[in-house]
């Protein structure tokens, strides 16, 4: 079963301003979650929020949702390391 993406706004702008190897391997890691979004290779549970998921690209993380019902992934944030747990 294939996912449909939906980006948030932010996250898009995000992806947009990242050098092209990093957007080239977030996108290559999108594609990945789309195809199996719980695979435990490429992604996990989020302690502090049950429903959000995490999928780590180098120093960058995508933060994401599934809804099963429309079999839709909603990535809803991407940020660096640094930043990315204290800003949920």
């Amino acid at each position: 079963m294939s996912y449909t993406i939906r980006i948030d706004k932010q996250a898009a702008k995000t992806l947009r301003d990242l050098d092209a190897t990093m957007a080239k391997r977030i996108h290559a890691r999108l594609k990945e979650i789309t195809q199996n979004p719980y695979n435990p290779r490429i992604s996990s549970k989020l302690a502090m929020a049950p429903t959000e998921r995490r999928s780590r690209v180098g120093d960058w993380r995508i933060f994401y949702e599934v809804d099963e019902s429309t079999s839709t992934i909603y990535v809803v944030a991407l940020r660096p390391r640094g930043r990315a747990y204290r800003e949920l």
